[in-house]
């Protein structure tokens, strides 16, 4: 009696197995091959544009600058060339000239931040977290020494008859020794983000995320693995908060764009 019971309550539990796994839709749909989904989860590196316009602006930067050299050697600390240097410039007084240069290449480097912005925004978004950071202030200098040197030459310009008073071609010396060291400054900054930029693209890395994975796999200790995982010692709290953010937001950015293609594939399925 007893092992006729056991035997209905096993068939009884295997039909309602069977049943379950039939009426279940995700078992019953079609199954989504693991090279598909790979094809999903990996994503193909793409390189950072920015290096060409880091590499124009200085060039364009030494072209500025030579050009206010050349024209204060011949226009401003002598008289002799005053005739042909208006006659050259079509009437223009080359101290115009100078300034108007000088906030074309203003709005040039003004363009070329917003470029880089946009652009470190979407490696931020695929997942470079650490590059992000790195570069975070070393992409706003470039445009915050230009804003100063206006500054700067702004203030010159306007005190401009009061040093003239002083010693003669005072202003004109000023104003040289000015977009000099903004060139000095610029230039150093642009250079040194290019070789990030270049290093970052030749590295070819995979998101932070797979990086640290892949280090826990590698290391044979906790200590050995290199992760913004968790509070270390030495490190700043508000850095960790910021890091541990930046991870969480490219996290759920990043199931979220799986869910929305394994849905797709799983439709693509269905259908064929």
């Amino acid at each position: 009696m007893d092992s006729k019971q056991l035997l209905a309550k096993t068939s009884n539990r295997s039909t309602d197995i069977t049943q379950s796994i039939e009426d279940d839709p995700l078992i019953d749909g079609p199954l989504i091959y693991q090279n598909a989904l790979e094809s999903v989860i990996k994503q193909e590196f793409q390189k950072l544009p920015t290096t060409w316009g880091a590499v124009s602006l200085n060039v364009l930067h030494v072209v500025y600058v030579s050009t206010c050299l050349a024209l204060a050697s011949v226009c401003w600390l002598t008289d002799t060339h005053s005739a042909e240097c208006m006659a050259a410039l079509n009437g223009v007084d080359s101290r115009t000239l100078m300034l108007l240069l000088k906030v074309v290449l203003w709005l040039l480097v003004f363009l070329f931040e917003r470029c880089v912005q946009y652009h470190h925004n979407a490696v931020r978004q695929r997942g470079y977290l650490k590059f992000y950071r790195k570069t975070t202030k070393l992409k706003h200098l470039p445009l915050l020494i230009h804003s100063a040197g206006n500054a700067a030459v702004l203030i010159v310009l306007a005190q401009s008859s009061l040093l003239e008073n002083k010693m003669k071609n005072l202003s004109v010396c000023l104003l040289l020794i000015i977009i000099c060291i903004e060139l000095l400054a610029s230039f150093i900054c642009l250079l040194v983000y290019t070789v990030h930029v270049f290093r970052y693209n030749r590295a070819r890395l995979s998101p932070d995320i797979t990086e640290d994975e892949r280090s826990h796999t590698y290391s044979a200790t906790y200590s050995d693995a290199h992760t913004e995982m968790g509070f270390r010692d030495g490190s700043c709290l508000e850095e960790v908060v910021e890091k541990q953010a930046d991870l969480i937001e490219y996290l759920k950015q990043h199931n979220t764009l799986l869910s929305k293609r394994i849905l797709a594939l799983t439709s693509q399925h269905t259908k064929d």
